[in-house]
């Protein structure tokens, strides 16, 4: 009996309580969906539908007021909101706000496994962050263009042999095959092998994709994400079984890895030279770094984040702009003309600083003329363009290393 009635007074309870703290929740104005003042189901499906993008940019728009594009704040949930600009108090550089409870579903249940995307500790992935950025710095990127332009060679030579046959080409299936190729090249040294099999080699491709659709799901209830997980993990096509999936791939890809490195400096010992001036990958680099104790960062965590965030992301942003191209054939027109018109590799392009220094439009008409105080006269717009185009010393890197020197005995 007693039971009973605490199994009623717990669903009573569980029935009242979101109507209560929709009352007396001290954001209780902010506008949304009416399911959304009550559960998180309302984004549940939005998510599960595929379009909440969509559904977050008509929620901004539907409670817009007048002289707004959009309305600065929405409801998705009882205490979750869409603000629709990037508030430097929650995004800006040294904000103490952690990622949401959503990103806890993107993690593997396990505290060893973490990866710098879904870390919710601000501490961790700041110093984590501080380490590792040179690594993806556009200076240490220009080091892996071998690898990226050999698997171009290879997706050229494909697309080449489709256009042979005369058949109709998937673009977004070989765009993707090119993007992990291209990942696995800078990470590992090593394509996956899709551009030459042009198929997903050893179903990551489907892997990553269950990943994908169950995180995103599991994240709105991150709570019940450990207990999930551990249910799924075992369930062929499941997002948890998929994260394992991934997890021992890329395992497998880093012993492999690290074989290679024992091989290859053997070789390096017999001298060959050849290969001392060959690019390190990412995986070269974190397996260096791995042997300091205070890195928290190893070859697994980059692994994994370059394989999750780095190959899926940019095999649809490729994918998006060939498709935006050729359902808009005026830019697609224009593109090409660009490219047509654009100056070969061996064509040599300079500036004689005599040109540049009449040029009439910065200095003025009287430019011939030796009027000093033309420096003097300009303001503060025009000062700042003839400095810009003043370059007795060179520009960029090129800047004569004695201009200093050079002042200083003028002084």
């Amino acid at each position: 009996m007693f039971v009973t009635y605490g199994l009623i007074a717990a669903a009573i309870i569980a029935l009242l309580y979101p109507l209560f703290r929709a009352a007396t929740s001290p954001l209780k104005d902010v506008p949304g969906p009416f399911l959304a003042r009550f559960t998180r189901l309302w984004f549940f499906r939005s998510r599960w539908n595929g379009h909440a993008h969509l559904d977050n940019i008509a929620l901004h728009g539907k409670y817009a007021k007048d002289g707004q594009f959009f309305a600065p704040i929405v409801r998705l949930g009882p205490n979750m909101y869409s603000i629709s600009r990037p508030d430097k108090a929650v995004y800006g550089i040294g904000s103490k706000m952690p990622k949401s409870s959503w990103y806890e579903g993107w993690k593997h249940p396990s505290p060893e496994r973490w990866t710098m995307f879904p870390d919710r500790n601000i501490q961790r992935h700041a110093e984590t962050r501080r380490k590792f950025q040179s690594m993806y710095s556009m200076s240490s990127l220009l080091h892996y263009e071998e690898y990226v332009e050999s698997t171009q060679d290879v997706f050229q030579t494909r697309l080449e042999e489709m256009v042979q046959d005369g058949r109709t080409v998937d673009m977004h299936h070989w765009l993707q095959c090119y993007a992990f190729d291209v990942i696995g090249n800078i990470t590992y040294s090593r394509r996956f092998g899709f551009l030459d099999r042009g198929e997903d080699v050893e179903n990551v491709l489907a892997s990553l994709h269950s990943i994908m659709s169950y995180s995103t799901l599991a994240g709105i209830y991150s709570w019940a994400h450990p207990l999930l997980y551990k249910l799924l993990e075992k369930l062929p096509g499941s997002g948890a079984q998929g994260r394992n999936y991934i997890i021992q791939y890329t395992q497998r890809r880093i012993r492999e890895r690290e074989a290679e490195r024992l091989l290859q400096s053997e070789k390096r010992h017999d001298h060959d030279h050849d290969h001392q001036h060959a690019p390190r990958d990412f995986l070269d680099i974190t397996l260096d770094a791995s042997q300091d104790p205070e890195n928290a960062m190893t070859p697994y965590h980059v692994s994994m984040s370059n394989i999750i965030a780095g190959s899926d992301t940019t095999a649809i942003s490729l994918s998006s702009i060939f498709y935006h191209l050729y359902t808009n054939p005026k830019s697609l027109k224009k593109l090409r003309q660009e490219l047509d018109t654009t100056a070969g590799s061996r064509t040599e392009v300079g500036m004689n600083s005599w040109v540049a220094h009449y040029d009439a439009e910065i200095f003025g008409a009287d430019v011939e003329e030796f009027r000093p105080e033309r420096w003097i006269d300009a303001d503060g717009e025009e000062l700042k363009r003839m400095e810009g185009l003043f370059v007795p010393f060179g520009l960029g890197s090129r800047t004569c290393i004695g201009r200093h020197v050079f002042v200083f005995g003028d002084l």
